[in-house]
């Protein structure tokens, strides 16, 4: 359970499981429910297209507590695959990110920030954690430079 009392569902966790082994699953999407409670899979998917992806989390909503619905905050996990700049092979590396427009509700960001760490903590083998907010820190290149850092 994080701080803000958010538990996370054991769907979450056998569905990185399945993409950290299975290796058909590309990405998960994770959300809060709507109550605030749980975190649970929003969704998953095989499809490598990374601007989909990158489009799923800049077009996500969510609802503050009057029921208006706006930009919303979102987890991933996205097992993003790069070639090294030495020409030697490709790497693949399991990427956590948390996605946080600065233009979401407050309150969103605030439950999201606190409960982060409840699902980080479940998800054994991310291999780096990217945290973002704004749509050119979720652009492919700069994910790159992140997730590549100290390849060669």
């Amino acid at each position: 359970m994080s701080q803000s009392g958010v538990s996370v569902t054991p769907e979450c966790v056998s569905a990185f499981n399945e993409l950290k082994l299975g290796k058909t699953t590309k990405y998960i999407i994770y959300k809060l429910s709507d109550d605030n409670k749980e975190v649970v899979v929003e969704e998953k998917s095989d499809s490598s297209d990374w601007d989909v992806f990158r489009e799923k989390l800049i077009n996500a909503k969510s609802k503050d507590r009057r029921g208006n619905e706006g930009i919303g905050p979102r987890y991933a996990v996205y097992d993003f695959e790069y070639e090294l700049a030495s020409g030697e092979g490709t790497r693949n590396k399991i990427t956590f990110i948390a996605w946080s427009p600065d233009n979401a509700h407050i309150q969103a960001k605030m439950v999201y920030a606190s409960s982060k760490d409840a699902l980080r903590r479940s998800l054994n083998g991310v291999a780096t954690e990217l945290q973002a907010n704004d749509g050119d820190e979720i652009e492919y290149d700069s994910v790159l430079k992140h997730v590549s850092k100290g390849a060669r």
